[in-house]
């Protein structure tokens, strides 16, 4: 029900302000988990990359002095019986690194700090044993383990133990400048963020203000926002919407009015003459012009409410047309062909000048747009005078002409010609019968087949009207 609402509702600007920050949070972490997982991965190279040549030069080193000695010593023997000296040189070698040696099967075998705790490397010695390089970091050291491997094959295995203090401290100090940078990029983004949130958000709240009002019938007069985007197209967008609304209205109670007054001028003609028969019955003069006028005015207020109701229709409704291909010209032939008795009766004539022109229209509103039309032209004409219908092509369209020698139109009235309920001559449509919707049903009809439909005087002065309607051919 719209009576109820929710307790607690979380605005759209907290949405995105909650929404803004999380996102915010989530790339300042992932930018930052990124930049220090590349620098622990570029210390961790530069380390590798530094204990190898070590052990390299280490491996070198103990061969070289292996070779300056004597011949006769083996290989195990040699680094057994000076393990401890060659320790302590390699150390010297390698600016004071804690270096362990170990014979081929991973028996110490020397020591450059014999008086110091010699780290546990049994899980790893079993990969070191079978020539493979390996370390493991414990606390703030890493503990390198590289083969001897001579030309004979693996001779022994040189430990080196590194200090990681210095990487360690700079990798914290990366981490706390990232995480302060961070912290200070997202205060600010969120600042910004926030601050233009706030601007959005207050558009829309501008945006919900003018639904409301036109809700309210109290329409915009400007845009209710100005802005050089979708918000300020929106805005625009409502607009134009609550002008047309206000001006359909107005089209509405002007409809409505008008439908008022015509519809009481019949009602109140038959009404008197309903009186009058009650008055005077024994009257056959009286009862013959009564039913004559009755009949009269009660066809005319029939057309009227069809009239009104069809234009009704397409006015709120979607007007549904049965589009086919159709010859304008026959059709102008059946509608001339209706309309040929009360042609004579008014003592006119129908002359025609019909070429084919195929179009795609809906044939009953097809049929409707021209009845209306040369049904005008026979009313408002003269005895004795003529109707001229044409049909010919021009470029792409199909044009259609009414011609007629009537009383014409004067000058003041042609611009409010298709305009629901008007007339030219009041008297002259009452004593025709006539509604002043036609011409509005015309034009709507004529623009749902695409067409177009405009009223010219005769040219040269020549006395009657002529209207002139135009639809695209087929191709």
């Amino acid at each position: 029900m719209r009576g109820n609402k929710p307790a607690f509702r979380l605005s759209l600007k907290w949405r995105f302000t909650i929404g803004l920050a999380a996102l915010l949070l989530l790339t300042v972490a992932a930018l930052s988990w990124l930049v220090l997982r590349e620098i622990k991965q570029d210390q961790m190279q530069k380390v590798e990359s530094d204990l190898k040549q070590r052990s390299d030069l280490a491996s070198l080193r103990v061969r070289q002095t292996y070779l300056s000695g004597s011949a006769l010593d083996n290989i195990p023997g040699f680094l057994r019986r000076r393990g401890t000296e060659l320790a302590a040189d390699l150390s010297a070698l390698l600016s004071g690194a804690h270096v362990i040696l170990y014979d081929a099967k991973g028996n110490e075998i020397g020591n450059s700090m014999p008086l110091s705790e010699s780290p546990d490397v049994k899980d790893i010695m079993v990969y070191a044993t079978q020539g493979k390089i390996v370390y493991e970091q414990s606390g703030d050291s890493l503990i390198y383990l590289a083969p001897m491997i001579w030309s004979v094959g693996q001779v022994g295995i040189v430990q080196l133990q590194l200090s990681l203090k210095a990487d360690h401290a700079f990798y914290s100090s990366i981490a706390k400048s990232l995480r302060n940078i961070g912290l200070g990029s997202l205060a600010v983004s969120f600042l910004l963020g926030f601050l233009y949130l706030q601007r959005v958000t207050a558009s829309l709240r501008k945006l919900r203000e003018a639904a409301d009002q036109i809700r309210d019938g109290r329409f915009l007069t400007q845009s209710p926002v100005r802005r050089h985007d979708e918000i300020g197209e929106l805005s625009e967008g409502i607009t134009y919407m609550s002008r047309e609304i206000e001006q359909s209205l107005a089209r509405q109670k002007q409809f409505i009015g008008n439908v008022s007054h015509e519809f009481k001028t019949p009602l109140t003609s038959i009404i008197a003459y309903s009186d009058l028969l009650d008055m005077y019955r024994d009257d056959p003069l009286l009862l013959d012009e009564a039913r004559a006028n009755i009949r009269q005015e009660s066809g005319r207020l029939l057309e009227m409410v069809e009239k009104v109701l069809h234009l009704s229709e397409m006015e709120q409704y979607e007007f549904n047309l049965n589009a086919e291909k159709l010859d304008a010209a026959e059709t102008l032939v059946e509608v001339c062909g209706r309309l040929k008795g009360k042609a004579q009766q008014f003592q006119l004539n129908i002359e025609t000048d019909l070429h084919a022109a195929v179009i795609k229209a809906d044939r009953e509103s097809l049929i409707h747009i021209f009845l209306n039309l040369l049904d005008n032209a026979i009313k408002y004409n003269v005895p004795g005078g003529s109707i001229q219908v044409s049909c010919h092509t021009e470029a792409d369209s199909a044009v259609i002409v009414f011609r007629d020698t009537g009383i014409g139109i004067p000058a003041e009235a042609r611009a409010k010609l298709f305009e629901p309920f008007y007339t030219v001559s009041k008297d002259r449509a009452r004593l025709t019968g006539g509604t002043g919707l036609g011409l509005s049903l015309v034009k709507r009809l004529v623009e749902l087949q695409h067409g177009k439909v405009a009223f010219s005087p005769h040219s040269g002065g020549q006395q009657g009207s002529q209207f002139t309607v135009s639809f695209p051919l087929i191709k």
